[in-house]
């Protein structure tokens, strides 16, 4: 071939598990409200600074030390980011991967997400627990769009792998994974129904 593809940005985007999601996300889903209900100091937070949603990224951001539901989903996504890093060709030099932040997002309608990444961390991603039919996915930013210059705009046909962004839908059950420097954003919630996630951080020490 005449032209190859170097240094790709790598996206990681499975279920789960195998089966069992429905009843493991209705738990989950019920926790994530109750902590809503709960996290007075999370939703005076989110009222500034996440407007109309709630997360409890300021607030509770450690949820799998203090709640064996998280925990329980710490041990499925520990298992997903392993795989990813060995797929990404990551030499851990006899460390391991571990779980720093894990954090609950709920977007009712009109809540959006800004463009951001995730320091201090080496992968990142989201679990979707409840995503209504027409809520936004998760929207990834080419990471070498500041240094196009001069180049043109992509045409319309363009291959996803050479668009400027590409959106991954949200899907209940499913997580997807990304190397934390990535920036992304959520679009507002159109639907008038409430899509909950789970976010989270991973580190290796």
């Amino acid at each position: 071939m005449s032209t190859r593809a170097w240094f790709p940005t790598c996206l990681y985007h499975e279920p789960l598990q195998p089966s069992g999601l429905e009843k493991f996300n209705a738990a989950l889903a019920d926790e994530c409200r109750s902590l809503r209900d709960y996290d007075a100091a999370g939703r005076r937070w989110s009222a500034k600074n996440y407007p109309g949603g709630y997360t409890s990224y300021a607030s509770l951001n450690q949820l799998h030390k203090f709640s064996s539901t998280f925990g329980g989903l710490e041990r499925k996504l520990t298992a997903h980011v392993r795989r990813f890093a060995a797929q990404l060709d990551m030499d851990l030099r006899g460390r391991t991967v571990h779980l720093t932040d894990l954090w609950v997002n709920i977007m009712p309608e009109h809540a959006a997400h800004s463009l951001h990444l995730h320091p201090l961390s080496f992968i990142s991603g989201t679990y979707y627990v409840v995503t209504p039919r027409g809520c936004p996915g998760l929207k990834f930013e080419d990471p070498r769009l500041s240094k196009f210059m001069a180049a043109p705009p992509k045409t319309a046909a363009a291959r996803p792998a050479n668009r400027a962004h590409i959106t991954y839908p949200a899907k209940a059950g499913h997580v997807i994974l990304f190397e934390s420097w990535l920036r992304h954003e959520v679009a507002a919630n159109r639907t008038t129904a409430e899509r909950i996630s789970v976010s989270f951080n991973y580190n290796w020490a």
